[in-house]
């Protein structure tokens, strides 16, 4: 791949149907160079995690990606809002009167940043940061909120809220794959703080994937939306989860389901997207789950029957969304679309073989996504920066396209 986006420069400041098929073939990483070029004005933005690798094994230059001063504006986003209980949008039934109590007696460690997904990702973006920028200037304050918020005692009440018949699809499955994302990071982390937290957190990890592998059954059609419930997302953080946790009997579940959900789609409809308050894009959401399921080799013939239009030299079919209104909690979805469109385009193109000249394309379109959901992270709303920082890390960092997910069929 040409070495051009590594100096693209950045000024940063509904459903898909599926068309049947013939049957067929169906440890700690941190960030590879952690002296990282500037995400601000005028500085370029990060390519996929193998372009990089490939440019400096070429000797084309360091990988260029987030900085410590940026990691540290974003840490403080989350810093803000974990433990601001207030305002709140609980995914809450109640069975009487006694149910009505405020968002932290249930939820002692994911009370804040205005939802218990939001609250949950924000935890995972300061393990990521800390994990990554061991120095960061906030770093003792970012263990101490930590430390408070992953104890046993914390857990344990977390996970029990869980087992209460009425919460039985509390955020599933959207919450439960960012909780196994958490997990994740804290699983491939060696650090004596991490690893104590990755104790606490493992009764409330253990019980989401039970009950992903009891959900998955019989959810007969996979969730086609670009808003939480989407399947495609959940099942690949999930996988990811999977493998480093060694839980074989999830990671079959979730390769199998995959295959079965998606694996005879064809064409999907880039071109009805996005609905007016998506965060994902359902057909880049299934793409980047299949490219951890398949070979590359079949990821690549997949890919030409799933996204047709997605194809050398011809227009590409997606640009980044515009919010009207980024103090309206739905409309500034968007600017989230824009980051995951990002990730998604960066994975699907890393998991291509290197001559396929689909990547440039790919890799065109992550750029202009990524520079238009960058500077939009820090808006001063709270509708955006209880969440968005941490979707920023994820693209910056390669969350999902690094080799902490060993043993993923579609990277190599």
């Amino acid at each position: 791949m040409t070495g051009v986006f590594f100096f693209l420069i950045l000024t940063l400041g509904s459903a898909p149907h599926p068309n049947p098929l013939p049957p067929g073939e169906g440890a700690e990483a941190p960030h590879p160079n952690p002296s990282f070029a500037k995400v601000s004005e005028g500085m370029p933005l990060p390519p996929s995690s193998s372009e990089a690798r490939k440019a400096k094994e070429e000797g084309e230059g360091a990988e260029p990606g987030l900085d410590s001063a940026t990691a540290e504006r974003f840490a403080k986003l989350a810093l803000a809002c974990i433990d601001r209980e207030y305002p709140n949008k609980p995914e809450h039934v109640l069975d009487s009167a006694a149910d009505a109590k405020p968002p932290r007696d249930f939820h002692p460690a994911f009370f804040g940043c205005y939802d218990w997904h939001s609250s949950v990702h924000g935890h995972w973006m300061l393990v990521r940061l800390l994990k990554i920028f061991p120095d960061l200037p906030a770093r003792g304050e970012i263990r101490a909120r930590l430390a408070a918020h992953f104890t046993a005692e914390a857990i344990a009440t977390e996970a029990r809220y869980l087992d209460i018949k009425s919460n039985k699809s509390f955020e599933r499955t959207y919450g439960w794959a960012w909780t196994l994302r958490l997990a994740t990071e804290l699983g491939t982390w060696s650090d004596t703080d991490a690893k104590t937290w990755r104790g606490n957190l493992e009764p409330l990890a253990k019980t989401i994937a039970a009950r992903l592998k009891d959900f998955l059954p019989k959810l007969t059609n996979p969730i086609r939306t670009g808003v939480h419930p989407n399947t495609a997302f959940a099942l690949g953080e999930a996988l990811d989860y999977a493998r480093v946790a060694g839980d074989k009997d999830l990671e079959d579940v979730v390769t199998r389901r995959a295959r079965e959900y998606y694996g005879r789609d064809r064409a999907c409809p880039l071109a009805y997207e996005p609905s007016g308050e998506d965060f994902f894009s359902p057909c880049l959401e299934e793409a980047d789950l299949m490219r951890r399921v398949l070979s590359r080799a079949e990821f690549a013939r997949r890919l030409r029957l799933l996204l047709p239009d997605v194809a050398s030299g011809k227009p590409f079919p997606l640009s980044p969304a515009v919010v009207t209104d980024p103090t309206d909690p739905r409309l500034v979805h968007l600017d989230g679309l824009n980051l995951t469109r990002a990730w998604t385009l960066r994975g699907i193109a890393g998991a291509l073989p290197a001559s396929d000249p689909r990547r440039l394309a790919l890799l065109s379109q992550a750029q202009a996504h990524a520079k238009a959901g960058l500077e939009r992270v820090s808006s001063g709303n709270y509708e955006g920066e209880h969440w968005l920082a941490s979707f920023a890390v994820y693209l910056l960092t390669d969350a999902g396209f690094s080799n902490e997910a060993k043993g993923r069929k579609g990277t190599g």
